[in-house]
């Protein structure tokens, strides 16, 4: 098991997920599609500093998170409008609305890095969730990598079903690359498909913490130590504890 990854843990770790996890952060310390290396950095270094940011405790314990005003407690890395995405998406994600979205793109943001940010930030949730729930520290952030982003827009990518433009299935070209398991793959796995690098990045580290989509809709077996029901009756109420809606 690499020193970087799950040091110090008193109870074993399959080898595919240490390998998920160094895949990741090695994905974020490179460039992206719309972001530098250093700036995916910065983004997860701003992840961690918004589990503690005051604002975001009292949005999260407002009626409405309207009616609060006030500012981020921020690292200072990232402009403002990369800040309050961050911050909203890590503390009160259940609680966004498209008008909310369309006024942080209006502050500055091209679609494609709004999509890039939003998956730099989940994975880095996942990964610190995990080492967090095995008593671990976080790890330290890896040094970022020079590069130009790729800029690469899906030219089958539309606003129809979603705040932001999706490819679906039946839209993906050559050029995508790969991107859903099945042609009738459900909505969360063309969430992130404006900027298909950043699909596929998160979804290898995902399916290693939950399930490969090869395999989801196979509900008489399991490839995981507990049993396919076990792991639905987690899954429901880990997403009924973080509101999510899906």
């Amino acid at each position: 098991m690499p020193a970087s990854a799950f040091q110090g843990c008193d109870v074993p770790v399959r080898s595919d997920l240490v390998d998920a996890h160094e895949r990741a952060w090695a994905a974020i310390a490179a460039p992206g599609t719309w972001l530098t290396g250093a700036r995916r950095v910065a983004i997860a270094a701003e992840t961690r500093r918004a589990r503690e940011c005051a604002l975001c405790a009292e949005i999260k314990a407002a009626l409405s998170p309207n009616a609060v005003r006030g500012a981020h407690d921020t690292l200072g890395a990232l402009s403002g409008a990369e800040v309050e995405l961050v911050h909203r998406v890590v503390a009160d994600p259940g609680r966004l609305s498209e008008r909310w979205a369309q006024s942080v793109l209006a502050r500055g943001l091209a679609e494609g890095e709004y999509v890039e940010i939003v998956g730099v930030v989940a994975m880095v949730m996942i990964m610190d969730t995990c080492t967090r729930a095995l008593g671990l520290p976080d790890r330290a952030l890896p040094a970022s990598q020079d590069g130009a982003p790729t800029g690469y827009r899906p030219p089958g990518a539309k606003k129809r079903a979603a705040w932001l433009p999706l490819v679906e299935p039946e839209d993906a070209v050559a050029a995508d690359g790969p991107m859903y398991p099945s042609p009738k793959a459900g909505y969360i796995y063309r969430a992130l498909s404006l900027v298909p690098q950043s699909l596929r990045d998160y979804w290898a580290l995902a399916s290693c913490h939950y399930l490969p989509g090869d395999v989801v809709y196979q509900f008489d077996r399991t490839i995981r130590a507990i049993s396919r029901p076990q792991t639905e009756v987690i899954a429901a109420r880990v997403s009924a504890l973080h509101q999510c809606v899906y």
